[in-house]
């Protein structure tokens, strides 16, 4: 992604090969401005890293990205095609996937099984009336690839409720993989997790980056510098930078505002 201009507020935004745009995005609750003006591009083979402090409009973005929410004014284009006024549901079928801040498996049903679900409402098909749509070998499949790109397969038939902090946050991402998306909103996946389990997320995002389009909501500072290649700070619900990592902590603005006079290296 390409700023044309010193201010992000008043720059061009140049997307060329973006799966995922949003332009000036905005979204109103009564009086109170909680997205204003957000523009961003996703594109395959990059980690768009969003960050800011509590009530920065982080999530609120991902909820306007993946149909969770309708916007106030602006635009979403996938593959250059309006989306704004798409269903979830729609979305979701169109290769926009997402994860939730709070843990969204079902316990009580194996790793597979919690896969398979997800695999199977992304592809909905009318299913003969003798045979248990659990035997769908399409469902199946996704499942098991989404098991196995996550480090996940040896764990098929556990039950989803007795995984740790850390593996239930990857069988999220797997449940997500399920349904085969480009376009992957993370929204805070590292939350809660200890240094062993967040390096393992980490490399599960690194692995994913090449055929992927992610953008990531993180408060993990040296995660977010460690796999972003491009980094999205908003403060106040609008955005006050977009650059690479390395221009992101140098930036004054950013400095202020949100990580802190003295960020070095």
């Amino acid at each position: 992604m390409v700023w044309a201009g010193a201010n992000p507020r008043e720059a061009t935004l140049v997307t060329d090969n973006a799966v995922l745009e949003a332009r000036d995005l905005t979204r109103r609750f009564g009086g109170l401005i909680a997205v204003d003006h957000v523009s961003l591009a996703l594109r395959v083979g990059e980690l768009h890293a969003l960050i800011g402090t509590n009530g920065a409009g982080k999530s609120t973005v991902i909820n306007l990205l993946s149909g969770e929410l309708p916007c106030t004014n602006g635009s979403m284009l996938l593959d250059g095609h309006e989306i704004s006024n798409w269903p979830q549901a729609r979305r979701a079928h169109a290769g926009i996937g997402r994860s939730y801040q709070r843990t969204t498996i079902f316990p009580e049903f194996t790793v597979l099984e919690n896969c398979r679900l997800c695999a199977q409402a992304a592809r909905p098909g009318a299913w003969r009336f003798f045979e248990a749509a659990r035997n769908c070998k399409a469902s199946l499949e996704r499942a098991h690839a989404a098991l196995a790109a996550t480090g996940l397969a040896d764990a098929a038939q556990r039950l989803a409720g007795s995984m740790s902090h850390g593996e239930k946050r990857q069988l999220e991402i797997a449940m997500c993989l399920a349904t085969e998306p480009r376009v992957l909103l993370l929204d805070e996946p590292l939350a809660g997790m200890g240094q062993e389990e967040s390096e393992r997320l980490l490399s599960l995002l690194e692995n994913l980056k090449p055929g992927h389009a992610i953008l990531l909501v993180e408060h993990d500072m040296d995660a977010v510098f460690r796999v972003a290649d491009i980094i999205t700070v908003m403060v106040n619900g609008a955005v006050i930078a977009s650059d690479t990592p390395g221009a992101i902590r140098v930036n004054a603005q950013v400095q202020h505002a949100y990580l802190g006079e003295g960020v070095h290296d």
